[in-house]
C-alpha cells in the first residue's frame, strides 16, 4: 500500500519552545506567501465598488457596502476556507489539483462521478493560470497608480513602470525565490500593521461606519438597490481575490500557521482598512476617486506607494510560485507534457522555476497592461476566474465528505449548500464581466484546459496504439532465453510505460545491436494521486529469471522524479547497480495523426506538436545524460 511520508518528523522530539519557534517562523512566512494577494485588494477593491456607477456614495451606501465586505471576508475566508476547507488535506497538501486528486480518489467506485470531479479539478487549475495574469497585472498597476495622487504629471508613466517592474520581477525567477522569501513575511507585517493603522485613525474620527458589523445594512443595501446590487456584488468580491491560496499554500506552511496569521493580524487589518476607507468617504465623498491612497497624509504618500509596489511584487510572487507548483503537479498527474523544469534549491523540492511558463504568463501580462491600461479597466477581468474555481472547490468538498469522511448526506449537503449559494451569486455577478473583460481571462482558461484534455487523452490513445502491438513481457524474456543473444558487460534499465509489455527499446536494440546486458530492468514509472510516497513504497521489484527484473518506482505528484537514486534502494533486494555500469534505454516516439476514432484531427495535431517539443524524459527524471541511449519509433493514433 502506498503511503504518504511523514514530512514532519516526530513531534515529540522537539521541545515546547522548539515547536513555539517553529511555528512563529511558519506563520511570519504564511503571510509573506499566503496572503500577499488578499492583502493588497484594498488597494482596488472599495475603489471599484463605488467606480461601478450603481452605488453613489451615500452614507447609507457606504455603510452597506462596508457591511458586504465585511461579511463576504467573513463567510467565504473565515468560515469556508481557514475553517472548513484547509481540512481536506491531500496528505498535507493542498490546492485543485491536490483536491481533484482526494476527491477522485474517493469516487474510483463510480467512474462517470470520477471523471466528472477529474474535468472540474483540470478546470478549476485552468482558471488558476487566467487568474495568475492578472494578479500581477493589476496589483502593480493599482500600487503604482498612487503616483498619479502624488502628482498627476505621472499618468503617461504608469502602465510603462509597471510593466519594467514586473519585467524585472519575472527576469530574476530564475535564480529562485528562497533567498528573496526570507524578507516576504516581515514586510508583509509591515504592509498590514500599515494599511491597518491608517485605516484604526480613522474610524476613530468616523465611529459610526462601526455599524456596517450588523448584516442587516448588507441586506437592506441589496433590498434597495434590487438588480443593481448585482454589478455591485461583482465589485465587491474582489475583496477576497487570493482566498484560494490559502487552501493552496497549505503543504508549505501547514494548517495552524494560516489559521493564526488570518485570524492574528490579515482578518483584523483588512477589516481595519476598508472600514477606514469608508469613514473617508463619509467626510469627503469625493475621495472616491482613489480612498486607499486618500486616507494617507500627504506626507507619507510617496513611502506608502514604494511599499504597496513591494507588496503587490510579493503578492506577484505567490502568484507565480503558485503557477509553477501547478504546473508540476499537473505534469505529474498526467495532464501537461514534461517541461523543461529547474530546481532552484538543494534542501526545497518545491522551490522550482518553469521557464516556458515564467514567459507565457509574463507575455499574457503584457498583453493584459496594453489591453486594459488601468486598474479599474482590469477589474472588469478580474473575478470571473476567481468565483468559477471557489464554486469548483466547493463542489468537490462536497464529494470529499460525502465519499471520503463518510458524513452524512444532510451534513455535507448543509456545510457546503451553503457555500456555494453564496459563491453562485457572486459567480452570476461577475458573469455580467465577461463582456467587458472577463473573457481574457476565460480566453487564457480556455487555451489551458484545451491543452490539459488534449494531452491526457493523446496519452490514453498513445498507450492503447502501443498495447495493442505490444509481445507480452515475461513471455517475451522466456522465449529469447530459449536461445539467448550475446551478453555483455553492464546493465541496462529499459524504461517502460506498460509493466506487462516488452518495450520498444529493447526490440530495437536487440534487432540492431543483437546484443544483450548481463543485468536487464525493465522500469516503469508510476505517478500517484497524493503529494510525497515514503521510500519505503517508493519500490516494487519482481524477478523475471536470468537476470532480468521488473521494476516498478513510485511518485507522488509533488516529489521530485530522481530515477538514479531511487534505484538506490535495490540494494536491499541484494542489487547493487554500478552507475558507471549502467545505461539507460529510452523509447522516442514519434507520433503520426491518423483520420479515426481518436480525436479531432487539430487535437491530434496539437498532441503530435506537444509531444514533440516535450521537454527530455531524461532530464525530468534526473538520468545522467552520458548514460541513456533513445531509440526511436512511429505510433499512430
Amino acid at each position: 500500500m502506498i503511503v504518504q511520508t511523514n514530512v514532519d518528523g516526530h513531534p515529540g522530539a522537539a521541545s515546547a519552545k522548539s515547536r513555539g519557534s517553529q511555528l512563529a517562523a511558519l506563520t511570519l512566512g504564511a503571510l509573506g506567501v499566503v496572503y500577499g494577494d488578499i492583502g493588497t485588494s484594498p488597494l482596488y477593491a472599495l475603489k471599484e465598488v463605488f467606480n461601478t456607477g450603481h452605488a453613489p456614495a451615500t452614507p447609507e451606501n457606504i455603510i452597506g457596502v462596508l457591511s458586504m465586505v465585511f461579511w463576504t471576508l467573513t463567510i467565504i475566508v473565515s468560515f469556508k476556507y481557514v475553517a472548513m476547507v484547509l481540512k481536506a488535506s491531500n496528505n498535507g497538501e493542498g490546492g485543485t489539483m491536490a483536491l481533484m486528486a482526494l476527491a477522485s480518489s474517493a469516487t474510483e467506485s463510480k467512474p462517470r462521478l470520477r471523471y466528472a470531479l477529474i474535468v472540474m479539478g483540470i478546470l478549476g487549475a485552468a482558471l488558476f493560470y487566467g487568474d495568475g495574469v492578472i494578479t500581477p497585472a493589476i496589483s502593480v498597476l493599482s500600487a503604482v497608480e498612487g503616483l498619479e495622487i502624488a502628482t498627476p504629471a505621472f499618468k503617461p508613466y504608469i502602465a510603462p513602470a509597471t510593466l519594467i517592474i514586473l519585467a524585472v520581477l519575472y527576469s530574476v525567477q530564475k535564480h529562485g525565490t528562497g533567498a528573496v522569501g526570507k524578507f516576504f513575511g516581515p514586510i508583509t507585517v509591515i504592509w498590514f500593521l500599515s494599511i491597518g493603522g491608517f485605516g484604526a485613525h480613522w474610524v476613530y474620527q468616523q465611529p459610526q461606519v462601526l455599524h456596517a458589523l450588523n448584516p442587516y445594512w448588507a441586506i437592506h443595501f441589496g433590498l434597495e438597490r434590487g438588480w443593481s446590487t448585482m454589478l455591485v456584488l461583482g465589485a465587491v468580491f474582489l475583496a477576497v481575490t487570493g482566498a484560494e491560496a490559502l487552501y493552496a499554500d497549505m503543504g508549505h506552511f501547514g494548517k495552524k500557521p494560516i489559521q493564526l496569521a488570518w485570524y492574528g493580524l490579515v482578518f483584523p487589518c483588512l477589516i481595519l482598512n476598508y472600514f477606514g476607507q469608508g469613514a473617508l468617504l463619509l467626510s469627503k465623498p469625493e475621495a472616491v476617486e482613489n480612498p486607499f491612497f486618500l486616507m494617507i497624509p500627504q506626507w507619507c504618500l510617496l513611502p506608502m506607494v514604494g511599499l504597496a509596489t513591494i507588496a503587490t511584487v510579493i503578492a506577484s510572487q505567490a502568484t507565480i510560485s503558485g503557477t509553477f507548483s501547478v504546473t508540476k503537479q499537473a505534469i505529474q498527474l498526467g495532464y501537461l507534457p514534461r517541461l523543461n523544469m529547474i530546481y532552484t534549491s538543494d534542501k526545497e523540492a518545491g522551490q522550482i522555476y518553469i521557464p516556458s511558463v515564467n514567459w507565457f504568463q509574463f507575455g499574457a501580462i503584457v498583453i493584459a497592461v496594453g489591453i486594459f491600461g488601468s486598474s479599474s479597466a482590469l477589474a472588469t477581468a478580474y473575478g470571473i476566474a476567481v468565483t468559477a474555481t471557489m464554486v469548483l472547490t466547493t463542489v468537490m468538498i462536497f464529494f470529499v465528505q460525502r465519499y471520503r469522511w463518510n458524513f452524512p448526506w444532510l451534513v455535507c449537503a448543509g456545510t457546503t449548500g451553503f457555500f456555494l449559494a453564496i459563491e453562485l451569486v457572486f459567480f452570476s455577478s461577475n458573469i455580467l464581466k465577461v463582456i467587458h473583460g472577463g473573457w481574457f481571462t476565460l480566453m487564457i482558461a480556455a487555451f489551458v484546459f484545451s491543452i490539459m484534455l488534449t494531452w491526457k487523452r493523446g496519452r490514453i490513445l498513445m498507450a492503447d496504439a502501443l498495447r495493442n502491438e505490444a509481445i507480452a513481457l515475461p513471455a517475451f524474456i522466456e522465449a529469447i532465453f530459449q536461445s539467448p543473444p550475446l551478453r555483455v558487460p553492464g546493465t541496462a534499465v529499459f524504461l517502460n510505460a506498460d509493466k506487462e509489455a516488452t518495450p520498444n527499446a529493447l526490440l530495437h536494440n536487440l534487432k540492431h545491436n543483437k546484443v544483450l546486458h548481463e543485468q536487464n530492468l525493465f522500469l516503469t514509472i508510476k505517478s500517484h494521486e497524493i503529494p510525497w510516497i515514503s521510500n519505503d513504497d517508493r519500490i516494487e521489484f519482481e524477478p523475471l529469471g536470468n537476470d532480468c527484473w521488473r521494476v516498478t518506482l513510485n511518485f507522488g505528484f509533488m516529489d521530485q522524479p530522481d530515477v538514479p537514486e531511487a534505484l538506490k534502494l535495490l540494494k536491499a533486494h541484494q542489487l547493487d547497480l554500478n552507475p558507471m555500469d549502467t545505461s539507460y534505454f529510452l523509447s522516442r516516439d514519434i507520433v503520426i495523426p491518423t483520420i479515426g476514432t481518436g480525436m479531432a484531427p487539430w487535437r491530434e495535431k496539437l498532441f503530435a506538436s506537444m509531444h514533440r517539443n516535450a521537454a527530455d524524459a531524461a532530464g525530468f527524471l534526473s538520468l545522467p545524460a552520458n548514460r541513456v541511449v533513445e531509440l526511436g519509433s512511429k505510433v499512430e493514433i
